[in-house]
């Protein structure tokens, strides 16, 4: 049986995984993340919340390969053409891949070089796929080194489904996006709201009481 902390040995943990987010403002707003867990961007349809996480993956390839699952739309040209408003250029460090089962996921996933970030886009392509309860066990815990973003709808004013629920119940960053507008609440960070539109992502600081305690 492992021996308890003391609070010195706790305030002394090294933490290996924390995550390079190279840009000022995202970074002030997640906070010293570690590259490990799940975090969660939801809200409903036609706000930008794919949009969103495509500018995400671009901010965070340029320190880890990323891969983009686009389980729900697909590979097809209205996706490509989604990138490309985005920002997305082939200097990005960032895979692409349409659905595929958590079981070929993980085995992907557990090889060397493989990305160390994935978006899941989104979570109910997977809802006949795994169990809420299963999320961990099935996904999380045998990734343990990788960070994961889902991507779900929204449901009256809750994630959607009940796996998207599950996901954000377990996520240290949760980003709701509505109106064109991103919320960030961090365990790690201030949080703070972004606008979002079509040509830039800019991040305007709200009440720092919005973090997850």
């Amino acid at each position: 049986m492992a021996r308890s902390l003391t609070t010195r040995n706790l305030f002394d943990k090294k933490y290996k995984r924390v995550m390079l987010i190279p840009d000022e403002d995202f970074s002030q707003a997640v906070g010293n993340a570690t590259r490990s867990g799940c975090w969660l961007i939801y809200g409903s349809e036609k706000n930008g919340k794919t949009w969103f996480a495509l500018q995400i993956a671009k901010i965070l390839s340029k320190a880890e390969k990323v891969l983009y699952i686009s389980a729900e739309e697909g590979l097809d040209k209205s996706f490509s053409d989604a990138c490309k408003r985005a920002g997305i250029t082939t200097k990005d460090r960032i895979l692409w891949d349409e659905y595929m089962c958590i079981k070929d996921m993980v085995d992907k996933l557990k090889k060397q070089r493989s990305p160390n970030i994935i978006f899941i886009d989104n979570l109910t392509s997977y809802s006949d796929d795994i169990k809420p309860s299963e999320l961990q066990k099935e996904l999380l815990s045998k990734l343990p080194n990788k960070l994961i973003v889902f991507i779900a709808h929204e449901e009256r004013k809750d994630a959607y489904p009940a796996l998207a629920r599950m996901a954000k119940k377990m996520s240290k960053v949760i980003v709701h996006v509505s109106g064109l507008s991103a919320t960030v609440i961090s365990r790690f960070g201030d949080g703070g709201t972004f606008a979002i539109n079509e040509g830039k992502m800019r991040l305007i600081f709200g009440n720092k009481e919005t973090k997850l305690i």
